[in-house]
């Protein structure tokens, strides 16, 4: 039995760290735990590397949308593959494994005294003793039991199993006992389908298990070893959007001979590696949140290139990628364009670049607003992709082909849907997203063509928003997807100089208002802005009392993505507990972990595709990014200021 506190002096052993949790080890001051239980982020305590397509974790019965659920007592297998707290049913739950005594059908019971994760591994004591331990690397997952009694067992591969709609399943076994499949699943909310491909080896104390896999080809293989005490069962898998093959090179290319306690060193190097981009100096507790904040903001999106460089895009084409470069995909646009995408352009612009040619590439492969019909990995949607290039160019991300993203989102902009008022006013944000990315490449006329459709908006907004009606604290009223009118009325971040000139003297007095009658919602993504106002009207110390409220105190919660609560929900938006978020606050991929990071810097991008930030008070001491003080950075102040 490997146990985590004896796999962490190992891996301790193994890069020569200590084992203090500080911020120059940050991956043991996190806490996967956090955001996993019920509605209070939809989270999962997997065991996952830097922006991996892996996530090796358990499921149990009860679950949430990633496979499972804090407060449950029972354990059904596990898979690896689940979304960062996204919305619907989730996605993933691909290649779901079950090791038990006897035929392995039945939920087994969880020790929770037992169970323990840190960043990059999980482990699990379940059943009559059997201890799970598991890592991963980007494309690869190793799942090592060590059973505690001697007897016969079932091991249980199912490729039909999942959290959203299974479309399609094959698997067959290889002479050497090599278990390749091929699957097909909805996407998050069913909206498209993703395709996959994964290869996984079985050994049994060391020793490859040959030609005894059984079982349905369209749903799970299976079978029976005789075990004795303390013996080892092993499983890695591959994973790849290619196809079998390419998923069974990138196992043995990312896992290669390396026994697992190597595997996790490695993977928890890369955690301490990525996560010491930020340091901090706050309490303990106060570093292990914004650490484990971090380290979900660092999920998405996801990298899907195999080691040589193939991957498939959302057409399902297969391309191949110079070396050195990197394929991401797995978006979730709408919600994290406006926190956790300028957040990567900030602390890791070489990996921004990146994920740039990779929108560049999605444009190109067929981007809709949600997802295809062949994706090549679980993904959510893909609105605001155009902002987040604008976003990434103007803050010295230039290393991508700005005019195709022109031409595609001047494309794009023909397809937008512009009925209901929250339509209207994202549509004008892209719009003039086109427009401003036209003026920085000398394209005059354009720019001039984009600005005024962009602007067209004004009326609508006058209509709806200047002065509100009975119906401002109604969720989805008058057709928004989500939100009230009182929480759309500050969506347009890009024209927010003429909306200050047009409320003139009732601007302050109606943001007051705002958060006076609890209109805000720190729960979802439409206002999450909105504190910020404040700072960029010229009064930091507003914003400062309001971000400290939200982040440290216990605040009722008025709403739900349905409606207003009967009553509110009262409770921490941020904690350091399985309770991690306010009720039904989803993390989004990264999104509301990001808004902690940010307020945490004293730093708040309110306009994407603006080179400039909020400057508010910084929640800790002593930042600096990629060993850099933050005072030293050059970083401009976003303020108000005249209308055009």
């Amino acid at each position: 039995m490997i146990g985590v506190t004896k796999l962490l002096l190992l891996i301790a052993a193994l890069c020569g760290c200590s084992l203090r949790a500080d911020a120059r080890h940050p991956g043991l001051l996190v806490d996967p735990f956090v955001g996993t239980l019920g509605d209070y982020g939809q989270l999962s305590p997997s065991a996952v590397a830097p922006y991996g397509m892996v996530q090796l974790g358990p499921d149990t019965t009860p679950a949430n949308h990633a496979g499972y659920d804090y407060a449950a007592t029972h354990l059904t297998g596990f898979s690896h593959t689940r979304g960062v707290g996204v919305g619907c049913g989730g996605a993933g739950g691909d290649v779901k494994v079950t090791l038990a005594y006897g035929d392995g059908t039945a939920p087994e019971p969880i020790d929770k005294r037992r169970e323990r994760a840190n960043a990059g591994t999980y482990s699990v004591r379940y059943g009559p003793g059997i201890v799970a331990d598991m890592t991963a690397t980007r494309g690869a997952g190793d799942l090592h039991f060590t059973l505690p009694k001697k007897g016969q067992i079932s091991v249980i591969v199912a490729f039909d199993r999942g959290y959203s709609k299974r479309l399609t399943a094959r698997w067959q076994a290889q002479a050497d006992g090599d278990l390749r499949a091929s699957f097909s699943a909805g996407t998050v909310c069913d909206a498209g389908a993703y395709h996959l491909h994964s290869a996984t080896r079985l050994t049994h104390n060391g020793k490859s298990v040959t030609g005894v896999w059984q079982g349905d080809p369209t749903k799970a293989a299976h079978l029976t070893l005789h075990v004795a005490s303390g013996d080892v069962v092993e499983l890695r898998t591959g994973l790849s959007s290619v196809d079998p093959a390419a998923a069974a090179a990138v196992r043995d290319s990312e896992l290669g001979g390396r026994p697992f306690k190597a595997i996790a060193a490695q993977t928890l190097a890369d955690w301490n590696r990525e996560l010491s981009r930020i340091s901090i100096r706050a309490p303990k507790d106060q570093q292990a949140l914004f650490y484990t904040s971090l380290f979900r903001v660092m999920q998405s999106p996801v990298a899907i290139a195999d080691p040589d460089g193939r991957f498939r895009g959302s057409d399902g084409v297969i391309a191949r990628l110079m070396p050195g470069d990197q394929h991401y995909t797995s978006w979730a646009l709408w919600d994290n364009y406006r926190t956790q995408m300028p957040l990567l352009a900030l602390i890791d612009p070489q990996r921004a670049g990146q994920i740039a040619r990779s929108i560049v590439r999605l444009y190109q492969s067929g981007k809709t607003r949600w997802a295809t019909q062949t994706e090549p990995f679980l993904t959510v949607r893909t609105e605001h992709a155009g902002i987040a290039l604008l976003d990434f160019r103007r803050k010295g991300i230039v290393d991508f082909d700005a005019k195709a993203a022109l031409r595609a989102m001047m494309a794009e902009s023909a397809t937008l849907a512009r009925a209901t008022p929250d339509e209207q006013i994202e549509a004008a944000y892209d719009d003039w997203a086109v427009a401003e990315l036209a003026f920085d490449l000398g394209e005059t006329a354009i720019a001039q063509q984009y600005r005024a459709k962009a602007l067209a908006y004004r009326p609508m907004w006058l209509a709806t928003f200047r002065d509100l009606g009975a119906d401002a604290d109604v969720v989805k009223a008058r057709g928004l997807y989500q939100g009230t009118l009182a929480q759309y009325r500050w969506a347009p971040v890009f024209d927010m100089p003429w909306l200050a000139l047009t409320l003139g003297l009732r601007f302050r007095p109606e943001l007051d208002r705002f958060f006076a009658d609890n209109l805000f919602n720190m729960t979802n993504q439409p206002d999450i802005h909105v504190p910020y106002l404040f700072a960029w009207a010229g009064d930091r110390a507003a914003t400062d009392r309001i971000v400290r409220r939200y982040i440290n105190d216990a605040v009722p919660h008025r709403y739900v993505n349905s409606g207003v609560r009967p009553q509110p929900w009262i409770g921490r938006s941020f904690a350091l507990a399985p309770q991690g978020f306010a009720d039904g606050m989803d993390d989004d991929a990264g999104t509301m972990s990001a808004w902690y990071i940010w307020a945490t810097l004293g730093l708040y991008p309110i306009t994407l595709g603006e080179p400039r930030y909020v400057k508010t008070t910084p929640l800790a001491r002593g930042l600096t990014i990629n060993g850099k003080a933050l005072g030293d950075m050059p970083i401009h102040a976003a303020q108000q200021e005249t209308a055009r």
